[in-house]
């Protein structure tokens, strides 16, 4: 299992000035999606997809998210809640597990519409339960969090595509802004550091992607100070319809 499909041994040599410019805006939007917009970085899935093969893809995304995340965490590190972290990491790690163990037994043309319409159908109901309920504090019941880092769990080691699933769940908890961000990168760093041994160890990241990773890690570095101003400008209420807004763009994507 650990040895490399003939789909995944793309040569860094062979792409095209065009390749590389779509590159180049995937990684801004993965930085921008990191400190700014979350969410965003789901619109950069696709466009990588469409230049490096599938499977490959999601082992050249995962290093870029990581050097995102520590941005966003040297950043937005003190305005974590780490009560919500505890409660979703033990469920998320497991998803990651179980992820790891269906990647070879399903494709992504089989999963992502699925993600997409899970994701919309939770979306849905968080904007009905907000309209009808909107003084209600935030659950505090045990499923919304084991639902919800289970699912982000598989879904980030199948496709990457956990962002909708976390802004969802830091919309129902009812988290101010810098506080949403912070949880978030500090979540998804420490997830997807846990990926990237068992993503090695399916030949997902290689020496070429790596050369990529570097490549365009400047360009992600440009995204993460872009977003750092985007954010501190945006009113509370505009951020929440904008990332509500990016994850069902991004639940429509994974669908289409």
């Amino acid at each position: 299992m650990s040895r490399c499909p003939p789909s995944m041994n793309f040569d860094i040599h062979t792409l095209t000035l065009a390749q590389w410019a779509v590159l180049a805006v995937a990684a801004f939007f993965l930085g921008l999606s990191k400190t700014g917009l979350p969410g965003a970085g789901i619109l950069a899935i696709p466009f990588i997809a469409a230049v490096i093969p599938a499977k490959a893809s999601t082992g050249l995304v995962l290093p870029m998210l990581i050097v995102g995340d520590l941005f966003a965490v040297a950043w937005y590190r003190r305005h974590a809640e780490w009560f919500h972290l505890v409660r979703l990491l033990p469920y998320a790690v497991l998803g990651i597990l179980i992820g790891w163990k269906i990647m070879s037994h399903i494709s992504d043309a089989q999963l992502r519409p699925l993600i997409g319409i899970i994701i919309l159908v939770l979306l849905g109901l968080h904007v009905w339960r907000s309209r009808s309920a909107a003084e209600a504090p935030a659950p505090k019941s045990r499923w919304v969090p084991a639902t919800l880092g289970l699912s982000a769990g598989i879904t980030t080691m199948l496709a990457n595509a956990a962002g909708p699933i976390m802004t969802i769940y830091l919309m129902t908890m009812r988290l101010p802004k810098a506080a949403f961000i912070g949880t978030g990168a500090w979540y998804f760093l420490i997830v997807n550091v846990l990926k990237v041994p068992l993503s090695a160890q399916m030949g997902l990241i290689t020496p070429a992607s790596l050369w990529i990773n570097l490549a365009l890690s400047p360009l992600i570095i440009v995204g993460s100070l872009l977003g750092i101003r985007i954010a501190n400008r945006l009113p509370e209420k505009l951020f929440g319809r904008f990332v509500l807004a990016l994850a069902a763009l991004g639940a429509i994507k994974l669908i289409l």
